[in-house]
């Protein structure tokens, strides 16, 4: 076969380690005897990727694979879901090495599985690392033996339970501000108001960035400096990280509540990137941190589903919930690494270790919490949009007691279903790169909520 690759990356992201990887991939292709044509460079922003796609068009290539080289978000794979031919993705695992994360190849491909479930495109994946010997699983990929498999969800109202219908009851009412709209690509956090209304009589009322920008700038020196102390109590480290970017960061917390007291919200989901770094100039991560601490949800990427399942979450656990990433699955080892940026709740911290001040990993700002998370049992939980159907995604699992994988926020669980299952249902599912989670194992109470917002259950 002739096979058009797309090498697709973010220049935000380790780019000289991405190469070393782009060129064990396409030593590994060349060594299948197909025919490998496409671009031979990373395309590192969509506009490449566009044009890039658009030749593979004229070339007439048999295959179309994406190599997710690094987090990038779903736009070229949509655009490639209109193509005739077979699609494939390929990401590479990175190392667990307790640094930067460099890659966060697998949310990317995260990110396509649930954008091409929303289209309705067929596409074959794989999630190896090129250094190995990986002819048997390119071999399937190409011939459609590792193409994805709709999973179907059960009803869930055999669940059906009184203090189900109690926690949907307690949400009628409650307000979810979204603020700035979600990045381009990011099919994961579309919404429909409409639909989150429906589910659980929650509403949502959309708001500007700059307002959130304009808020965190009007707020008191006396507010910000009460906001650092409690920073201080909980962290080690102020010092050590930018003094003013740290300063405009924690207005961002106070900027929340300003907005959170006018309004009357309940949550947040908040477009946090580009724009909190490249025009405000302070991260939200920690902000979403203390936030969270304080039961107020706060979804970053503008993510209004995600701020919905952690309300949903935490008043099914009655405590702190983190929406996390899924950034790696190491069937070896049977676990997964959650982790985002540096934003889990302070309670969540391993009691064992410090919690330190830290900065952006791609943007090198402050202000991140960092601190691995504590070992105990969890529970994962997202109301999902995947194949276009409304469903609640369900599992469990215990997080172990490991050095921290990545900077951060971060934390090694082990499944209860394995992570071999969980990394299939994740691609056969299409289920978003967010997952809320919380300490204990609150299934028993989270199917009867399903049951009661009518909701189908899928639990991996």
């Amino acid at each position: 076969m002739k096979i058009g690759v797309l090498p697709l990356a973010r220049a935000t992201f380790d780019v000289d380690f991405a190469g070393q990887a782009l060129t064990l991939m396409r030593e590994k292709l060349a060594q299948t005897g197909h025919k490998i044509a496409g671009a031979g460079e990373m395309l590192c922003g969509p506009a490449e990727a566009r044009q890039a796609l658009a030749e593979l068009r004229r070339q007439a290539v048999d295959h179309v694979l994406l190599l997710q080289l690094t987090f990038t978000d779903a736009s070229t794979a949509t655009a490639a879901a209109g193509l005739e031919q077979p699609l494939s993705i390929w990401a590479a695992p990175e190392p667990r090495l307790g640094g930067r994360l460099r890659l966060n190849a697998f949310c990317g491909l995260n990110l396509a599985s649930h954008a091409l479930s929303r289209c309705g495109r067929k596409f074959s994946w794989l999630y190896a690392d090129p250094a190995f010997d990986v002819a048997d699983e390119i071999d399937a990929m190409f011939t459609g033996r590792r193409a994805v498999r709709r999973l179907h969800p059960a009803d869930a109202a055999a669940f059906a339970a009184p203090a189900g219908r109690d926690i949907v009851h307690s949400l009628r009412g409650r307000r979810i501000a979204r603020i700035g709209e979600p990045p381009a690509g990011f099919d994961t956090c579309a919404y429909a108001a409409s639909g989150i209304h429906g589910l659980a009589g929650v509403t949502v009322e959309e708001l500007e960035l700059g307002e959130l920008f304009d808020a965190a700038r009007a707020v008191s020196a006396g507010e910000t400096a009460a906001i650092r102390r409690t920073a201080e109590n909980a962290l080690s480290g102020m010092e050590d990280v930018d003094q003013e970017q740290l300063h405009r960061s924690l207005r961002l917390k106070a900027g929340l509540d300003s907005l959170r007291r006018r309004g009357g919200y309940d949550a947040f989901a908040v477009r946090c990137w580009p724009e909190a770094f490249t025009e405000y100039g302070g991260a939200l991560c920690g902000p979403v941190a203390m936030m969270g601490e304080a039961k107020v949800p706060c979804a970053c990427e503008a993510d209004v589903y995600g701020a919905l399942s952690q309300m949903v979450l935490q008043e099914a656990a009655g405590a702190a919930v983190f929406l996390s990433d899924l950034v790696d699955l190491d069937v070896e080892d049977d676990s997964g690494v959650l982790w985002h940026c540096g934003q889990a709740p302070l309670s969540m911290r391993d009691p064992e270790t410090e919690a330190c001040a830290a900065v952006h990993s791609n943007r090198s700002m402050p202000l991140l919490y960092q601190f691995p998370l504590k070992p105990g049992a969890v529970t994962f939980m997202r109301i999902s949009q995947s194949f276009n159907r409304p469903k609640m995604i369900l599992g469990a699992g215990k997080m172990l007691k490991r050095p921290p994988a990545f900077t951060g926020t971060c934390g090694v669980v082990r499944f209860e279903r394995g992570a071999g299952r969980v990394l299939n249902d994740i691609m056969d599912s299409g289920v978003e790169h967010h997952l809320a989670f919380a300490y204990g194992d609150h299934r028993p109470l989270l199917r009867a909520v399903a049951a009661a917002m009518d909701l189908p259950l899928l639990e991996m």
